[in-house]
């Protein structure tokens, strides 16, 4: 058992998820470990001081029901959204460039779960979902708890080093066959001072040892020339989009918008993935038994939609006196929205608020509470909430990680949260 637990686990804690959650308060997280890894990825190790909070000391446990339920849930979406009767409706109402399609499937799918009594509930699904290649790491830097009756929690980096880079190779794959792809650009905007940017660095270098060029850039470093984009004086084959602007509508995006269109590069995630999945109001469909069946999903799909996803109306005239009644019950989210921006429990919302919310595109959805993870703070027991995330590419869940936080929404502010690794408890 790990030496720095500062409480005893509840006897029970080996065989419930659950209790795990609530009662171990192991100290998980082997600091020398997480410092080789990060120094093996040219990661320089004051971020532990920079984002102090980024990294939980903790481990997040669900049980194999939860985990077969979200595998269910990611499969059941991606035939939906495979349906061609979807796939009109939805991009009959989306900007004119999530129209086009140029056969790729997406990096980093990203499923945000809540645990509820009855199992996972989607609250949101995401493009180029940010964390994945942190959490690989954390991942690999676990000590055991009480939970592993001697048994150490696996290294799993190198092993999704090589899972994370065949998706990529997969995505040039798609667009132009068997030819190599030589060169990446990771594109957001101000890089450097993004929250994240760590991460961009460990992509990096992973492309890198690989044999991939791979820059760092702000889309105002993207120029065209003779039918290529280039990015600091290099040709680039494929852009790792970590954009917000998921229509590329921005000034600053013009030329990254042209070498899309034009099919100069591969854009992964892109547009027309945004469109299909992680538009907020797709979730109005996906938690419609009715409207799923009248798009022809099976019975089966439409069940454990039913189930995973929770009812999701759109914000309109007709609706607000209805909304505004229950609104301690629902949760408003823009339309196009990302990272928690502009989303409102209804318990919270004032007035002024709601009435900006009826001059824009939101959608009301059910309140799952999030569950909760205990862990010791300055030797307090202390409860802290949790949101699951599952990275996703075609259909297949690669990695799944946890965001421990307290107040409304995810914030990496909060002492003791953070990223968690999830492991199942048998």
């Amino acid at each position: 058992m790990n030496q720095d637990k500062s409480a005893d686990c509840h006897a029970d804690c080996s065989s419930s998820a659950e209790l795990l959650n609530h009662d171990c308060f192991c100290k998980t997280l082997d600091s020398s470990q997480l410092n080789k890894i990060l120094q093996s990825d040219n990661i320089n190790q004051d971020i532990l001081i920079s984002h102090p909070q980024l990294f939980s000391n903790t481990t997040v446990f669900i049980s194999p029901a939860q985990q077969q339920q979200m595998h269910d849930i990611v499969r059941a979406v991606e035939r939906v959204v495979a349906l061609p009767a979807y796939q009109r409706e939805i991009l009959a109402r989306a900007p004119a460039i999530a129209v086009f399609n140029p056969g790729t499937a997406g990096v980093f799918m990203g499923y945000d779960f809540h645990l509820s009594e009855s199992g996972p509930k989607v609250i949101e699904i995401n493009t180029n979902a940010g964390g994945a290649f942190l959490n690989s790491v954390l991942a690999s830097a676990q000590t055991e708890c009480c939970r592993a009756a001697g048994h150490l929690v696996p290294r799993l980096k190198p092993r999704l080093d090589q899972e994370f880079i065949a998706m990529f190779k997969h995505e040039w794959q798609l667009a132009h066959g068997d030819k190599p792809l030589t060169s990446v650009a990771i594109v957001d905007e101000n890089p450097t001072q993004q929250f994240l940017y760590p991460e961009f660095k460990m992509a990096q270098r992973l492309f890198e040892r690989e044999g991939i060029v791979a820059v760092i850039a702000d889309p105002s470093e993207l120029y065209l020339s003779e039918q290529r984009l280039f990015c600091q004086g290099k040709a680039i084959d494929l852009v790792y989009n970590r954009l917000t602007d998921f229509s590329l509508v921005g000034e600053s995006l013009n030329i990254l918008r042209q070498a899309y269109i034009q099919n100069l590069i591969v854009l992964t995630p892109n547009p027309h993935q945004h469109a299909l999945y992680a538009d907020k109001r797709n979730l109005i469909i996906l938690s419609d038994e009715q409207r799923l069946k009248e798009l022809g999903a099976s019975a089966q799909d439409c069940a454990i939609l039913r189930a995973g996803i929770p009812p999701t109306q759109a914000v309109r005239a007709h609706n607000a006196p209805h909304l505004w009644a229950e609104r301690r019950q629902l949760f408003f989210k823009p339309a196009s929205g990302f990272g928690s921006r502009a989303a409102y429990r209804g318990d919270k919302i004032t007035k002024r608020v709601w009435d900006e919310i009826l001059q824009s595109d939101y959608v009301a959805q059910q309140i799952v509470l999030p569950s909760e993870r205990g862990i010791l703070v300055d030797r307090t027991p202390t409860a802290l909430k949790m949101d699951i995330r599952a990275y996703v590419y075609r259909g297949h869940i690669q990695l799944i990680a946890a965001r421990l936080y307290q107040g409304q929404t995810t914030n990496f502010r909060t002492q003791g949260g953070g990223f968690a690794p999830v492991f199942v408890a048998a």
